[in-house]
Parts: C-alpha cells; sequence; structure tokens
C-alpha cells in the first residue's frame, strides 16, 4: 500500500484544502483508519471557515474565465483527465478498496465508471443543445440556449468515495461551471489522491486555480456551503436525513440542490424467473460492498409457489460466501466502513427479530485473524413482513428480507410500500408481467430493471431516485442540464414592435 500512496501523491500527512496546485488548511487533523486490518493509513489537516471562503473566493474568479472557454474545449480538458484515471486505475482502485473496505474488483470498477463518464461528458460539451421556437409576432425568432451556473457544491458519501464525485464534476467542467468538492471524512484520502490527479492536467494546461477544488472538513462547512448564496447549485449523496437538512438549507436560499438519497431497494421474483440468472443478481446486490450501496438490494418478494425452494437455495448460497480482506479476490464481502456501522447492523438484526421476524441466516461480528479492525460482519438473511419498522428502514449493512407474494399486484405494492424509491428489479420471463412492473402503475422508483438486480448502474442512463431518495437525476441521458441555466431568447429583426397576445400600446 506504501507503494500505492506514493503513487497517487499521498503522504503521511496530506493537507484537505486546496483550489488547484495550491494546498492550505487550519483546521484541525483527522485520521483514517483502514477497515480492512484497522491501521492508519494517513492523517489530513481539515479546512476550516476562513479557508472555506479562501476556497470560495479562488473558484468564483476561476468561473469567470472558465465560463467562456468553449465547451468542446474544456471537454478535452475532461477527456486528459480521463487519461490520467486510466493510467492510474490499479493505484486508485487499490486505495479505495482499502479505505473504503470494497472488494478490489468493486474499486477497479468505481474508477472504471469515473472513467466512463469522462468519456461521456466529451461527447456532451458538443451537444449542449437548445431549442428553435417558432415566434407568434411577424420578424420574429425564438429560442432557448444553456449557461454555465457558477459554483457547483459537491457532497458525497463514503460508499462510493471517487466515482460519485466525478458523476458530477465531469458535466458540470463541461458546462462551464467550476467545483468544490467536501468527501466525506472517512474516507479522505481518495479524495487528497484525486485532486492530485487533476493538479496533473491543470498544471499541463495552464489552468487557473479554482476550477477544482477540494474541501475536506467537518459538517459545519457542508451546511455553510448549503447556506452560501455563491454556490447556486449543491449535489448531495447520503442519507435522507442529511438530505432533508441540504435540501433545506439550499432551498431557503432559492438555489437548486441535486439529492441522491436513501434506498431500500426490492427485487420481485416472480414465479416464471429462470433461477440460474437470479441467484447471482440477488446474492451480489445484498452482500455486495457489505451491502453498503445505496442501490444495495434490502428486500426480496418471492412468489409463494417458489418461496421455499428460493429460501433454501438461498441459505446454501450464502454458506458459499468468503468474507475477508477484499484486496483478496478470493473474498466476496469485505468489511463494514466502520465500528458505527457495526453497531447500526447489530441493532438492525435484534429490531427485526423483536418484531416478529425470524432470522433463517444468522448474522454476527467476525473475531480473530484477519478481522482485527472489528469491521467485519456475516451477511444475514431474515424473513419479515414490508411494514416492520425496521424492513421500512435502510441499513447500510448486509442484512436481507425475504417476503412472499401471491399475485403480481401485491408484489408492486409491497416493492412500493416503502418512503425511499430509488432502485427496483424482477425476474421474470413473462412479458405481460415484465410489461406491468414497467409501466405507470408499476414501480415508483427511478431505477426499474428487468432480469438484472437493484446494483450495478451505468453511467449513460440518469441516476436517481423518487420520494425520500431525493428526486436529483445524476450522470447520463440529459443530467447536464442540471449544472446550466436556462435562457429562453427572443430576437425582433422587423422595424416595428409588436406586442405578444396581441396587445396593442400606441401612443
Amino acid at each position: 500500500m506504501e507503494k500505492v500512496l506514493k503513487a497517487l501523491g499521498v503522504k503521511e500527512l496530506n493537507i484537505g484544502c486546496a483550489t488547484g496546485k495550491n494546498y492550505f488548511a487550519n483546521g484541525d487533523i483527522i485520521e483514517s483508519y483502514s477497515p480492512v486490518d484497522g491501521k492508519l493509513i494517513a492523517k489530513v489537516q481539515t479546512a476550516n471557515a476562513a479557508d472555506y471562503e479562501k476556497v470560495v473566493q479562488v473558484a468564483s474568479e476561476a468561473f469567470k474565465v472558465w465560463r467562456n472557454v468553449p465547451a468542446p474545449k474544456r471537454g478535452e480538458i475532461v477527456r486528459q483527465y480521463g487519461e490520467k484515471l486510466r493510467a492510474k486505475k490499479a493505484d486508485l482502485g487499490k486505495l479505495v478498496s482499502y479505505e473504503m473496505g470494497k472488494s478490489y474488483q468493486e474499486g477497479l470498477g468505481e474508477v472504471q465508471e469515473m472513467i466512463d463518464i469522462c468519456d461521456f461528458a466529451v461527447g456532451v460539451s458538443r451537444q449542449l443543445y437548445g431549442l428553435t421556437m417558432h415566434s407568434e409576432r411577424e420578424s420574429h425568432r425564438m429560442y432557448e440556449q444553456w449557461h454555465p451556473m457558477g459554483i457547483v457544491g459537491i457532497i458525497s458519501a463514503f460508499n462510493f468515495p471517487v466515482a460519485v464525485w466525478n458523476w458530477n464534476t465531469a458535466l458540470a467542467w463541461i458546462c462551464g461551471d467550476v467545483c468544490i468538492w467536501k468527501p466525506s471524512s472517512k474516507v479522505p484520502l481518495c479524495a487528497v489522491a484525486c485532486h492530485n490527479i487533476w493538479n496533473e492536467v491543470a498544471a499541463e494546461n495552464n489552468l487557473p486555480e479554482g476550477i477544482s477544488c477540494l474541501l475536506v472538513s467537518p459538517g459545519a462547512i457542508g451546511e455553510k456551503m448549503c447556506e452560501d448564496g455563491r454556490v447556486p447549485l449543491v449535489s448531495a449523496t447520503g442519507s435522507t436525513r442529511v438530505g432533508r437538512i441540504v435540501g433545506t438549507k439550499v432551498a431557503q436560499r432559492f438555489g437548486r440542490s441535486i439529492l441522491e438519497l436513501g434506498g431500500n431497494n426490492a427485487i420481485i421474483l416472480s414465479q416464471h424467473a429462470d433461477l440460474q440468472v437470479c441467484l447471482p443478481g440477488i446474492v451480489f446486490g445484498a452482500v455486495g460492498t457489505a451491502g453498503q450501496r445505496c442501490t444495495s438490494t434490502r428486500r426480496l418478494i418471492i412468489h409463494e409457489d417458489i418461496y421455499d425452494d428460493v429460501k433454501q437455495k438461498l441459505i446454501n448460497a450464502y454458506k458459499q460466501l468468503r468474507i475477508g480482506d477484499p484486496l483478496d479476490e478470493n473474498n466476496h464481502v469485505g468489511p463494514l466502513i466502520d465500528k458505527g456501522a457495526v453497531k447500526d447492523y447489530m441493532v438492525s438484526i435484534e429490531r427485526v427479530i423483536a418484531e416478529g421476524g425470524k432470522i433463517l441466516v444468522p448474522g454476527g461480528v467476525l473475531e480473530g485473524k484477519g478481522y482485527e479492525s472489528g469491521c467485519y460482519v456475516k451477511p444475514c438473511i431474515a424473513e419479515a413482513k414490508n411494514d416492520f419498522e425496521i424492513v421500512q428502514h435502510e441499513t447500510f449493512a448486509p442484512i436481507l428480507y425475504i417476503m412472499k407474494y401471491k399475485t403480481m399486484e401485491e408484489a408492486i405494492a409491497l416493492q412500493n410500500g416503502v418512503p425511499q424509491g430509488l432502485s427496483s428489479s424482477i425476474y421474470t420471463l413473462n412479458m405481460r408481467e415484465m410489461e406491468q412492473f414497467l409501466s405507470a402503475s408499476g414501480s415508483d422508483c427511478g431505477i426499474a430493471n428487468v432480469n438484472i438486480g437493484t446494483s450495478g448502474a451505468e453511467i449513460g442512463g440518469a441516476f436517481g431516485g423518487e420520494k425520500e431518495t431525493g428526486g436529483g437525476r445524476e450522470s447520463g441521458s440529459d443530467s447536464w442540464k442540471a449544472y446550466m441555466r436556462r435562457q429562453t431568447n427572443t430576437i425582433n429583426y422587423g422595424t416595428k414592435l409588436t406586442l405578444a397576445q396581441g396587445i396593442k400600446f400606441d401612443f
């Protein structure tokens, strides 16, 4: 790991506030411990309120320059950043795995998402299209165009320490915005590494300071950003609780927010499903990243005719899971992020039992050689009812609740019967069931899949959810529009003034 840190410019003591190559910080020092082995990786000096003010001032000046750079040329900068990521994919993937705890393959996958969104954004940089509209007035032309907004504040979560930041930055940069990133303080080194990579591109292109800024800091700085009228857009990924704070504070000043919040995702397993296809997707969705994805499968809704058979197959599959060092590619499940997450996991198991659930695959904390960090837990399966209070709640851990259904209408009602609305899935070979699930009276989630699981979105489609998931959209499709302001233009090229709606105003 020492070699990886050196390659990414991560030092024993890092400065967690930067406006580009200019690093400065006057806040407290935080320590980043790996959940893999409990060892200290490195320290980071955080930003304070004065540092925040300096960052915003520098970013504001950078925006005045960056917004006037032609969009395709901004796209070329993003292309170069993507090339740097390709060269550093193995090292950054290992750091993600070691600092966050996800498997090395998932760490590599996360960096690949960054590369993919850079590629996507390069194409979009030549496609920031507006519309031309016909005016009701003679000798008039109407059209709309899109302009950069300014500073985009990005508040990211620990579970995807690099990809979600780049989902935002790649699009914001090509749109002409500048970015200030407040990463999770649980994974600050991944953010430092990404910023170091950006600095290489900035130096090679003689870019001004402030196009990409870093603010490793406590929550108070995040609130300051949400209250700051100089930051027109705040994109926040995290819990529903955090989203309520961000959304409220930003809305109070009439700013915009992109909220990617909690998920309580379900798979409907029809009696017409191909079990050979669905079982790997169910298990990965439930235990991948140790259940710490917002798209992780929390609930499995199984048709009564195949319920007992599927239940036994799942129990047998869980017996084959290997839990351990995520850098060892033979293991399926790594650790939870910290001991706080372990406590939440244990409390959730206790609560499902207290509410009348039945444990099919026991959970628990693993101890002994290889588990010294205290963050490794056993994936758990419980029979439960959808209306249990704990089932209505999102627990960021590998706990799968299973339940049965009789009709497709009942299954969809169960799927939709939670406050969250991020991802959903159905496994079926019945076309009518598939179309019913995807119809307006089907899944109420922002993502609805057929014959694949709830987890593992591609960057080509807009990512986000409904209800308490926040309603935001990031990544593909036309998500770029969230990072720009729309302007409607009317041009009179005639020799007289004509008012709309036929209004007369002569004098």
